[in-house]
């Protein structure tokens, strides 16, 4: 499989990891395992990670990654709603702070 065309990475269905890259695929008549005449060849979408692969459909590719965008229904990218989140319960409590005698302290 050699890489074709246009080799951004691509986000892959199956594993979710940006490594989707277009290859093609070729099929060779061997004699004593010498590669003699091409058969056929295939163009794929293939992840090189978890080896996930399908034909090149019209129409259809793989997403790109979109760093937390969705496509809008113009074909315009915009941001996911925003929701905002409350804080931990425990936000307003203070972190641990030790107490020491004041025996110990110096006078001033």
């Amino acid at each position: 499989m050699k890489p074709e065309g246009d080799q951004t990475p691509r986000i892959c269905p199956k594993c979710h990891n940006a490594s989707t890259i277009r290859v093609k695929s070729r099929l060779w008549f061997e004699l004593c395992f010498v590669p003699l005449i091409p058969m056929s060849s295939e163009h794929l979408w293939l992840c090189t990670i978890c080896h996930w692969s399908v034909p090149l459909q019209q129409g259809w590719e793989p997403a790109l990654p979109g760093y937390g965008f969705q496509p809008g229904a113009q074909g315009q990218w915009q941001a996911p709603p925003y929701t905002q989140l409350s804080p931990p319960p425990n936000a307003a409590q203070r972190g641990y702070e030790p107490a020491y005698p004041a025996a110990a302290q110096k006078p001033v």
